[in-house]
């Protein structure tokens, strides 16, 4: 079988090693990279630390608005199935990439596979919510993380075709978790000691796009009390600048360029809390069981929620300066998202299903 898999960030790298370990066993893989994300800190060094494989074409979409970069990436991801003539494409998580790849697919009447399907934070100024929607409603198979996620799709009428399998991230972080912590050195070279620190990351546009948001997080992070580091996305960074909060950076606040995987992980790792507005950190953070303080309204993850060791606070800067404090985790943590086996389940229903064609066609 030939599938053709779509990746173009940050996430979606972490997300595609472990599955495209297992696609390999059995079956042809083409990669296709989006351009999405496309500097050596958002991108390289992550194919090089998980092993990823060289992508098969690269694109080289870059940065854009949503509907000019989703355009572009609609007509090129077109090309490439017309050239490969997959059997199966497979998508990953809520970016552009993502939706222009199910909407080339399913144009094509070729069956898409959507890894991180049903996930809902019901917030459709978010650009990435519409893309889940639209994607899940154009997939063929649907790869949910969480049994939320399949809730989500039922109340959606979406039932034929859905899968718990699990997470791909808990597939990831096991296999990188030791290796970060013996080949990462990056708590040395930032200065911070285990438990004495923050990490923070902020890249939404409801963020970013605002001086008064970014002003009011920072502001908070100067109240900490402690280092908080702060690896800046390129797009925050641009706006920062532009901002002029750049040059007032509080103190304890340490910018660092975007970190590759394996010390992004040993950093998180060893926080004593994290700070963001990313959904796949504040899963990442209670994997490492770090409590997460998340920089919006609301969350596709609303488990961590639940289990009582995320909490939403926007961006008021009181009450961030409250939870660095304050917050504690309420609960114990429970196996949320799988057993670590979710890539094997995905490439197994993959072999067996992927051929199916779409009703109707």
């Amino acid at each position: 079988m030939k599938v053709v898999s779509i990746v173009g960030a940050r996430p979606q790298f972490i997300k595609c090693a472990p599955v495209s370990r297992e696609l390999r066993k059995e079956n042809e893989e083409i990669l296709v990279h989006t351009g999405q994300h496309y500097d050596h800190g958002m991108s390289e060094v992550f194919f090089e630390e998980l092993a990823i494989p060289k992508p098969d074409y690269n694109l080289g979409i870059g940065s854009g608005t949503h509907g000019r970069q989703t355009g572009a990436m609609l007509g090129a991801i077109e090309a490439v199935l017309e050239r490969e003539k997959p059997d199966v494409v497979l998508v990953y998580g809520d970016t552009n990439s993502t939706f222009a790849g199910a909407l080339a697919a399913v144009k094509l009447h070729i069956p898409v596979a959507h890894v991180e399907a049903g996930l809902r934070s019901f917030d459709r100024r978010m650009p990435e919510e519409v893309n889940r929607v639209l994607t899940d409603h154009a997939s063929d198979l649907l790869f949910c993380p969480t049994e939320t996620a399949v809730r989500n799709l039922a109340a959606e009428g979406i039932t034929e075709g859905v899968f718990l399998v699990g997470d791909v991230m808990m597939d990831a972080m096991n296999h990188n978790r030791a290796v970060a912590e013996e080949r990462s050195r990056i708590l040395d070279e930032v200065g911070v000691s285990p438990g004495e620190y923050l990490v923070v990351t902020v890249h939404r546009p409801s963020n970013t796009d605002s001086p008064e948001n970014m002003a009011a997080v920072l502001g908070a992070l100067g109240e900490a009390g402690m280092s908080a580091v702060f690896p800046v996305h390129p797009r925050t960074r641009k706006c920062l600048s532009k901002y002029g909060l750049l040059a007032t950076m509080p103190e304890n606040v340490r910018v660092f360029e975007p970190l590759g995987y394996l010390d992004m992980l040993r950093l998180m790792a060893h926080a004593k809390k994290i700070l963001t507005d990313s959904g796949g950190i504040q899963k990442e953070a209670y994997m490492l069981g770090v409590p997460c303080i998340t920089l919006r309204e609301n969350t596709e993850w609303v488990e961590t929620v639940e289990a009582g060791w995320n909490v939403l606070v926007g961006a008021e800067r009181e009450r961030i300066v409250s939870m660095i404090r304050e917050f504690a985790p309420a609960g114990d943590q429970f196996p949320l998202f799988g057993n670590g086996q979710a890539a094997a389940g995905i490439a197994k229903i993959i072999r067996s299903r992927g051929t199916t064609n779409r009703p109707g066609v």
